[in-house]
């Protein structure tokens, strides 16, 4: 059996969401926000990391990850940083949501918990960021 590309993708996308994580979190004031973050990253950490253990059960090889990546913007405060946490919760409920319908058996759950909490976590930044509506119909839904 082989390593389904839709959690191949899922993982690029968790590895993204950890390195994004580390900007966000200095861009950050107050212990909430600082714990949520550092929350948030070691959440997608795990995933990550079920979804390499996923990949070695299944006799497959994952691509390594990038050495670096490019963040959309330059997060300069507070503001921005809570804009990419967002954005990056979004991006991985995407990957995630695309995830579920050819998965099946353990895969999927993991697909939709990773979804939930994504989901999840994009509501708590809209929050805290005073974005409104702080909720989508679909989360992971582009469009």
């Amino acid at each position: 059996m082989s390593f389904p590309p839709e959690l191949a993708a899922a993982l690029a996308a968790e590895e993204a969401a950890v390195f994004a994580y580390a900007p966000i979190g200095v861009r950050l004031t107050g212990d909430t926000l600082v714990t949520a973050a550092r929350e948030a990253e070691a959440a997608h950490r795990d995933l990550r990391d079920a979804l390499l253990a996923r990949a070695t059960e299944l006799g497959a090889s994952a691509a390594p990850p990038p050495a670096g990546y490019s963040l959309p913007y330059p997060l300069t405060d507070q503001a921005t940083a809570l804009k990419l946490a967002i954005e990056v919760e979004q991006r991985a409920a995407a990957f995630w949501r695309a995830a579920l319908p050819p998965t099946t058996g353990s895969d999927r759950v993991l697909a939709l918990n990773a979804l939930t909490d994504c989901a999840i976590r994009a509501t708590r930044w809209r929050l805290a960021a005073g974005v409104t509506p702080v909720t989508v119909p679909f989360p992971g839904r582009q469009g």
